[in-house]
């Protein structure tokens, strides 16, 4: 048994996809968080993000949406000049405009988790890829994810971002077969 291929490269990346990669998130906060970085990494590569995760953590205020709702002229300053993160300025603009959204769907109404799972139906979809070629970069539900979210106020949510974030958070179980955490992540990790 190997692991998925895309992992393969350096520690860190095969960290990240032995013991998060496809684990059923349920927390809001690290929704929220998981979604900005996928967010930033629009245009490159996930181990780009993956090495500046601590970085974002540290800059973005732990991911607080309370706080990075409230960011001024000056903190975006700050931001757009930390080499720690990717400096981008769209994309700082939408983690901020991410928060303020986040807070106004959340404040009267589902929480982050279950507005999200919804599209899966609060069940994990276990697929059964045997190699990478086979796995979508979107789908029906990404699609459908895709449309609400930016519905609500939120930017950098295009489908294949959606999908991305589908994997990571384990909305959808895409480890190849082949690989060992498959059966583990689809045996062990329920609701």
């Amino acid at each position: 048994m190997e692991r998925c291929p895309w992992c393969e490269g350096f520690d860190l990346y095969r960290a990240y996809h032995d013991s998060e990669w496809g684990v059923p998130l349920y927390d809001d906060r690290s929704l929220f968080e998981l979604l900005i970085l996928e967010g930033a990494q629009a245009g490159l590569s996930w181990a780009t993000i993956l090495k500046k995760r601590e970085n974002y953590r540290r800059a973005f205020d732990g991911f607080d949406p309370v706080k990075i709702a409230e960011y001024d002229d000056g903190k975006v300053a700050a931001l757009l000049a930390d080499s720690g993160i990717v400096r981008n300025r769209a994309k700082v603009a939408a983690a901020i405009q991410n928060a303020k959204a986040y807070l106004a769907l959340t404040d009267d109404g589902p929480s982050f988790s279950d507005f999200l799972w919804r599209f899966v139906d609060d069940v994990p979809i276990q697929n059964q890829w045997t190699s990478m070629a086979e796995v979508p970069a979107r789908t029906t539900r990404s699609d459908a994810m895709s449309k609400a979210l930016g519905r609500a106020g939120f930017k950098f949510v295009g489908s294949t971002i959606c999908y991305a974030f589908m994997q990571s958070s384990g909305m959808v179980n895409d480890h190849l077969t082949t690989c060992p955490r498959h059966g583990e992540v689809k045996d062990r990790f329920h609701r």
